[in-house]
């Protein structure tokens, strides 16, 4: 034991006498610390990086570089931004040739910077001490430099890529090579990195490559790549091991030399490159692999029974291409196997207990999207403990797999649309309170009280099933949370105002297509984090609060098809984040207020089917991202405002790459926002495509004047309906414009003049309703306007041509009736105001001058006012009593009306104004149609309303609309 303690003095004393580190290292080379200084200088330096550079430190001491500890020379940079999500910290500017007096440096990394597209300086193939380049994601642009071919000791090049900041409106510059030679000279490197380079020019790239008998690591990543040398039988690549070829355009079968490869290859990623034909055989022979990735391409067949030979295989990832047939059954005897993706194919089979029995490893499956039945007994317990599965659009029911309780290590969980059906198992919600990531139990009739249910999990998917009772408690963790198309009841605010442990992170809610009731309460501080959400669709009342502006990070607000009542609060104003608000169906009133302009961020808006009233704010032209503008079926009178061409959306027929993005939320996938649009009739919902809409629907209120001729310009518009108003003078000659139009509604209005020419040239039309205006002339003759039925046409009673039965007399000529167009009465306008003002003051001076002079005129005069003014009293009395009887009379049919469709099943009877009525009807029988008619038309007579009209679509629904309610009318009524 005392000789532990005497080796320990020893090796102190030692240790005591020997120099200490920091004075072992010699101090930096005085050349390399001015050639770095300079090279610094060139240098912009926004986040001061590089501040421990000085002239007064030693330069091995400074931050990014590293010293030989024998010789003080300058042998590594490491310039790379240490935070590649952090812009501010990117080095830009130029890249010295002071850096070719540092003749002892072997690593240099640039990577994660922003040069701005600059080129890779061609000087750099002259500092040939080079082991190590790394030059990704630095934003260098232009050709390579095929300098870099003289660096013969190089190991490590990784070139390509742009670090640009996503909300730059530059385009990103890109890397480009007109051939490969160079790098065949290369003779030493072991690793090449190229990342979205263009190599498109170089069509033997294989063959140029595989000369470097040291490569291992080959990962060519879109790159522009169209060629993998099919045809090549044989290459050489000795040392490969690691290869990368991805996102590229090959569209050709695997090549033969693939096939012919040193059988050392572990990793193999072939995955996004548009490769055809089946899965060659030959890879089952790469015994040694672990890695093989083939997703993503247009393989067709069975995936090959020689891969069940791959003993190594850990990853093996063959989703989203044409495999079919049944699953060979060596593909479960991979016992090494962790990863298996083989969704979206056309597999079909069972999948038993059986078949994974030997796949204990196994941590990630991915069986979604096939038509595979998952059948195992349910007291089955596997093998393995999975992290990871998603089952979603394969037969896992009927019933719930009660298998799932045995795995305790999941973060996700997918299992929508399987098929499963019946009551939730009482143990899944505490067992799925334990997946902190994702679980989806969507698109299946899973039923269940969820009343007192806890949870937990970051995205939690539980829309289009059958569950019931009060909406269940939530976690802070939340962050998407979507329940729609369900059964849910009761008062929303129980949801809403329930205390969280701490801040809620919840920035999706979607509750829409359930029956929840009551009113929006004041709790929305407790939702920092919303930007989106959807209650559309449920049994909501009462005002929109002014607490909704708490809701500052809300990007779409979905409260449609409810009984919302009031104006739209003004604090809505304050969600300037605001890309999408649809408050149709509701019974909001009011003016559509001029602050709506301010919400600059606005794509779709939509107000439809409410009550608001007063004209178009021309606001509205502030939205000049507008790509939706849905304001029919109101109240709204005066005129179209003529600014609609601010809209720039629509003003053009490209849809930007950024459109809407803001607008997705995303967890483990991107989802997109939806609108509900009515379109040609028919409501439909628009999701994925939704960012390619561009419509205007003022249909259904009380506009008039004339059709702004600046609507012409919107050459994107796809959908413009303005049916049901009192628009009048001609169709915009100019309407050819709009050649992207696919439906265009002009009907029921006060339209006159002849259906422009140009109309004629818009060749995507394939709905087009003119119908009940005052139209005359020729229909122009094309294609595009023949193909429409009659009804497109009808109730124009000068109108002729085909697809009328009316034929144009004299060739086309009809009667002619003068039109001031817009322009002209513009141009006569100056001379209207100057005859007026003169008009007014000769007629002022010519009586109030005689009245002045002439006092005998001028008590006469005032006598005569006085005696009309008395006889107008009289008169008006007279009229107000007869008014107050004929309404009487009005109210009372409406009553005896309304009382007797109680007995013809019909649906909510509508009030549309003080003497109209609106009745909804469902699928007629003959039966009952006869009996609604004979019951109507007898009301009619007794009343003696002046018109009934009957509307009927193509669902067969019908829609009674009687207008005109006269009990004095004298004329006998139309009846249907």
């Amino acid at each position: 034991m005392t000789v532990f303690p005497l080796f320990w003095f020893l090796f102190s004393t030692i240790s005591s006498t020997l120099p200490t580190q920091a004075n072992t290292f010699p101090p930096c080379n005085e050349t390399e610390k001015h050639a770095l200084l300079r090279f610094k200088h060139a240098l912009f330096d926004p986040g001061n990086r590089l501040s421990s550079w000085s002239a007064h430190d030693d330069c091995c001491e400074w931050k990014g570089v590293r010293c030989h500890n024998i010789t003080g020379r300058v042998i590594e940079l490491h310039l790379n931004n240490p935070c590649f999500s952090c812009h501010k910290f990117a080095l830009g500017g130029k890249v010295s040739p002071a850096l070719l007096q540092l003749e002892f440096l072997n690593y240099l990394d640039l990577s994660y910077n922003e040069f701005g597209g600059a080129p890779i300086p061609s000087f750099l193939g002259s500092i040939r001490s080079l082991t190590y380049l790394d030059l990704h994601e630095a934003s260098f642009g232009g050709l390579i430099p095929p300098q870099l071919g003289n660096l013969s000791n190089l190991h490590y090049l990784i070139l390509g890529g742009s670090y640009y900041s996503s909300n730059s409106e530059k385009e990103p510059p890109s890397l480009y090579v007109e051939n490969l030679h160079w790098i065949s000279h290369l003779s030493s490197l072991e690793f090449l990195r190229m990342f979205q380079v263009d190599l498109h020019k170089e069509v033997h790239w294989v063959e140029l490559t595989s000369m470097l008998s040291s490569l291992s690591k080959l990962v060519l990543f879109d790159c522009k790549l169209d060629n993998m040398s099919p045809s090549l039988k044989y290459v050489n690549f000795t040392s490969l091991t690691f290869l990368v070829v991805v996102s590229n355009h090959f569209i050709h079968e695997i090549p033969n030399w693939l096939c012919n490869l040193n059988t050392s290859l572990l990793h193999l990623y072939l995955w996004s490159n548009q490769l055809t034909g089946q899965i060659p055989e030959c890879l089952g022979q790469f015994k040694r692999l672990e890695s093989l990735c083939l997703d993503d391409n247009f393989f067709d067949g069975p995936i090959p029974s020689s891969l069940g030979n791959l003993s190594s295989l850990a990853y093996l990832d063959i989703s989203g291409n044409r495999l079919n047939g049944t699953l060979p059954s060596s593909l479960w005897l991979l016992p090494n196997l962790v990863y298996l993706d083989i969704g979206k194919n056309s597999f079909v089979g069972t999948v038993s207990e059986a078949h994974l029995k030997k796949l204990s490893k196994l941590k990630i499956l991915d069986m979604s999207s096939t038509s595979l039945i998952f059948k195992v007994k349910p007291n089955w317990v596997p093998p393995f403990q999975l992290e990871y599965l998603s089952m979603s659009s394969c037969h896992l029911g009927p019933n719930f797999p009660t298998w799932l309780q045995t795995q305790t290590s999941l973060w996700y969980l997918n299992i929508s649309n399987s098929g499963i059906i019946g009551v939730a198992p009482t143990w899944l919600w505490k067992w799925a309170s334990r997946i902190n990531e994702l679980t989806d139990l969507s698109n299946n009739q899973i039923s269940g009280n969820l009343s007192g249910v806890w949870l937990n999990n970051t995205s939690m998917y539980l829309n289009s099933n059958c569950f019931t009772g009060l909406l269940p408690k939530l976690s802070s963790n939340v962050i998407v949370l979507n329940m729609a198309n369900n059964s849910f009841s009761g008062p929303i605010s129980q949801f809403l105002c329930q205390k969280l442990n701490r801040t809620s992170q919840l920035e999706a809610l979607d509750l829409s297509n359930n029956d929840l009731s009551g009113q929006l309460p004041q709790c929305w501080k407790s939702w920092p984090s919303l930007s989106h959400l959807n209650l559309g669709n449920n049994n909501l009342s009462g005002k929109i609060p002014n607490s909704i502006r708490s809701l500052i990070s809300l990007k779409a607000l979905h409260l449609r098809n409810n009984s919302f009542s009031g104006s739209i609060p003004s604090s809505l104003r304050d969600c300037t984040s605001l890309r999408l608000l649809d408050l149709s169906n509701n019974q909001l009133l009011g003016n559509i207020p001029d602050w709506i302009g301010e919400l600059t961020a606005l794509n779709a808006l939509s107000l439809r089917s409410n009550k608001f009233i007063g004209e178009i704010p021309s606001h509205v032209c502030r939205l000049s991202s507008l790509i939706v503008l849905d304001l029919a079926d109101n109240e709204l009178f005066g005129i179209i405002p003529k600014c609609f061409n601010n809209f720039s959306l629509m003003v053009t027929k490209e849809t930007p790459d950024e459109l809407l993005v803001d607008l997705q939320y995303s967890d483990y996938e991107i989802h997109d926002e939806s609108l509900v649009l009515m379109t040609v009739g028919r409501e439909l919902e628009y999701k994925g495509i939704l960012k390619y809409m561009r419509m205007i629907d003022l249909s259904s209120n009380n506009l008039s004047r004339l059709i702004p001729t600046e609507l012409s310009e919107l050459v994107g518009l796809l959908y413009l309906n303005m049916s049901y108003n009192h628009l009048m003078g001609s169709i915009p000659e100019k309407i050819g414009r709009m050649t992207s139009l696919l439906s265009l509604d002009l009907s029921t209005n006060r339209l006159l003049g002849e259906i422009p020419q140009s109309l004629a040239g818009l060749t995507f039309l394939n709905h087009l309703n003119l119908s009940n205006n005052q139209l005359w002339g020729r229909i122009p003759l094309s294609t595009q306007l023949q193909s429409f039925d009659a009804s497109s046409y009808i109730d124009n009673a000068q109108l002729c041509g085909a697809p009328l039965k009316k034929n144009c007399t004299q060739d086309g000529e009809s009667q002619s009736v003068d039109i001031i167009e817009e322009n002209e009465e513009s141009s006569e306008m100056p001379w209207f105001y100057i005859s007026m003002g003169l008009g007014f003051n000769v007629g002022f001076w010519g009586v109030c001058g005689a009245l002045i002079f002439k006092k005998k005129w001028r008590y006469a005069y005032f006598q005569f006012v006085y005696d009309m003014g008395e006889w107008v009293y009289v008169v008006v009395a007279i009229r107000l009593n007869w008014f107050q009887r004929l309404f009487a009379e009005a109210v009372a049919f409406k009553k005896k009306y309304m009382d007797s469709m109680k007995n013809l099943d019909v649906g909510m009877v509508k009030e549309k104004s003080a003497n109209s009525l609106e009745i909804p009807l469902g699928p007629i029988t003959r039966a009952r149609a006869k009996r609604f008619k004979e019951t109507l038309n007898a009301l009619i007579r007794d009343a003696k309303v002046e018109e009934a009209h009957v509307f009927n679509s193509k669902e067969e629904t019908k829609m009674v609309h009687i207008i005109k309610v006269n009990p004095d009318l004298d004329q006998e009524p139309r009846c249907f």
